[in-house]
């Protein structure tokens, strides 16, 4: 009776079970997974990180010194390889929900991200993978031949693969080691701390040998963290709780299209209908076992006597579905208007890292007469603020506001601050911005391309830690709501949402910026005669009104389940 208790609790939690009948067993309470996983699994996490970033975040600079690529070109291929890098992900979570699995997945890619950087570490100690150098902006440099542009772009394709198998698909891996809500939303928590630390030692220290010491040390170093990753993820095998996938999921979404489709002209009262359940065969609808919204949809878990087998038994087909999958698609369709609203978040971030570095270049970054930092280096300042914040958040805020309400603080909550905080970000922005072209006017530095400004570039401390905070409450925030609000077929899927809005947004910021300046003028290439005060204006009011979108989505978005009420289930499971 337990058992049967337990599978009834995880079942509404998933909103997707799966029977005897269909070819699944029902589910056990494993010995495996739990908080012994943890160290495995964010050991991974920090290796991979590490190579990720010590290859994209100086790519530009390693295609420019390296391959003798022209200055316009390396961006255009850097902005291609960025698309990729956020796109990927989602490729690699659907093949684990689809086929492999989490833990194929992810041991397949790290393995491939392996081959990655041997082949970077190769290209950059083997003269004939690489044209002779030469000064750089020299018209006399020697282009790479086609043997060697082929090196270059399997090379990236092998890392980038790496990348998208592993980056999310673990985060999915990780959160189903828990059952209780709570522990896996501090899994999120620890899984961005790792991930924006091994950004921050990336973006700091690999770097720095990359453009100090060699590039082959600097991917040489990516490379044993890499081994060091991937050995650490295979240790912990033993311990990991590994769900078996059960096929496309998005085949089964299709179908409930199909056949609610297919059944559009079906005369009826639903609450009095036969519906598929898929568990025991031919049910009546049970209070609370279909929700009311998207009604049309129950339609394809309508038996009729064309569903009917040869012998009497009814199966899912493009014309039966189960309850359970046409709950999965609503679920989708229900979150979609919240996972919008993160889209101008995603163009926001990346119209702010552009101007800011723009800034940064016209600023003084002295901080003494013989250290500069550099501009592309600023970001460290975001990464920082993100990570402190994020252990913030989960040690004393959670806690705090948990005291205080009685109430756990939702996904949804945490989203909409973070919302908040951003457009805080933006007005700040703005007003230094406004200090900036001040001085600018009051040096008399207007049609002086290239010179810097006399003030301080450490202003920009400022905006980056508020945006970093801002990301430390709504991108944990919203990996944690999708994976929970997601169908079990989805779970891996659902962590790369964030790594689709991201790929969104870092295609679509380029455009709206263009946009920006040819209607307005306001963005020229000398930003001392531009008005990046007031682009940042506009940013912050839209945010503004995308924050209105936001609170309308969320008041009319209910969760499957109560959170709370989950975490007692859990509890009270054998």
């Amino acid at each position: 009776m337990e058992g049967m208790e337990l599978q009834k609790i995880e079942g509404r939690l998933s909103g997707l079970t799966t029977s005897n009948e269909e070819g699944g067993e029902a589910p056990k309470k494993s010995k495996q997974g739990g908080w012994i996983t943890f160290p495995f699994i964010t050991g991974t996490m920090m290796g991979l990180s590490l190579v990720a970033g010590g290859w994209a975040s100086n790519l530009i600079v390693y295609l420019i010194t390296e391959y003798n690529v022209k200055s316009i070109t390396a961006t255009k291929i850097n902005n291609i390889v960025l698309g990729c890098y956020s796109l990927f992900p989602v490729v690699g979570a659907i093949i684990a929900d689809s086929f492999l699995g989490s833990f194929s997945v992810v041991a397949i890619f790290s393995f491939v991200s392996l081959l990655g950087m041997i082949m970077f570490t190769l290209s950059t100690t083997i003269h004939s993978l690489r044209p002779a150098r030469c000064v750089i902006g020299s018209s006399m440099c020697e282009a790479p031949s086609n043997v060697q542009y082929a090196v270059l772009y399997m090379t990236l394709g092998l890392a980038s693969l790496g990348l998208g198998g592993t980056r999310f698909t673990i985060a999915s891996l990780g959160a189903e080691q828990f059952d209780k809500t709570k522990d896996q939303g501090i899994f999120f928590n620890w899984y961005f701390f790792t991930l924006y630390i091994a950004n921050v030692i990336s973006f700091s220290v690999i770097v720095y040998i990359q453009d100090n010491v060699g590039w082959g040390l600097g991917f040489g170093i990516c490379a044993i963290a890499n081994v060091i990753g991937l050995a650490l993820f295979l240790l912990g095998k033993p311990f990991y709780r590994q769900v078996k996938p059960k096929g496309s999921p998005f085949t089964s979404l299709a179908r409930v299209m199909v056949a609610a489709i297919r059944k559009r002209k079906i005369l009826g009262t639903f609450g009095s209908q036969d519906y598929y359940f898929g568990t025991t065969g031919v049910l009546k609808m049970e209070a609370g076992a279909s929700t009311k919204s998207f009604r049309f949809l129950n339609r394809a878990a309508l038996i009729t006597e064309g569903d009917k087998q040869l012998d009497g038994s009814y199966t899912r087909s493009w014309t039966l579905c189960t309850i359970e999958e046409v709950e999965a698609l609503k679920t989708i369709i229900r979150i979609i208007p919240v996972w919008s609203t993160g889209i101008f978040l995603s163009v926001l971030i990346g119209i702010f890292s552009s101007l800011t570095t723009l800034q940064g270049l016209t600023m003084n970054r002295h901080l003494e007469p013989h250290f500069k930092i550099p501009a592309s280096s600023f970001v460290l300042f975001n990464l920082l603020a993100t990570t402190v914040s994020i252990f913030i958040i989960d040690r004393f805020f959670i806690p705090t506001w948990k005291n205080l309400t009685r109430r756990t603080l939702t996904p949804l909550q945490r989203i909409g601050i973070g919302h908040i905080i951003d457009i805080l970000g933006l007005v700040s922005s703005a007003l230094i911005e406004i200090r900036r072209l001040h001085v600018v006017q009051t040096h008399s530095r207007i049609d002086q391309p290239g010179l810097v400004v006399p003030m301080s570039a450490m202003w920009l401390v400022v905006p980056l830690s508020i945006m970093g905070i801002g990301e430390g409450f709504h991108v944990p925030g919203s990996i944690a709501l999708y994976y929970q609000e997601f169908p079990m077929s989805l779970k891996s899927t659902s962590t790369t949402m964030v790594s689709l809005l991201l790929a969104i947004g870092l295609y679509l910021s380029p455009a709206i910026m263009d946009l920006v300046d040819q209607i307005t003028g306001w963005l020229p290439d000398d930003i001392n005669d531009g008005r990046l005060d007031n682009v940042y204006w506009v940013l912050a009011v839209t945010g503004k009104v995308n924050f209105g979108y936001y609170l309308i989505c969320a008041k009319y978005f209910k969760y499957q389940q109560n959170v709370e009420e989950n975490d007692r289930h859990s509890e009270l499971a054998p």
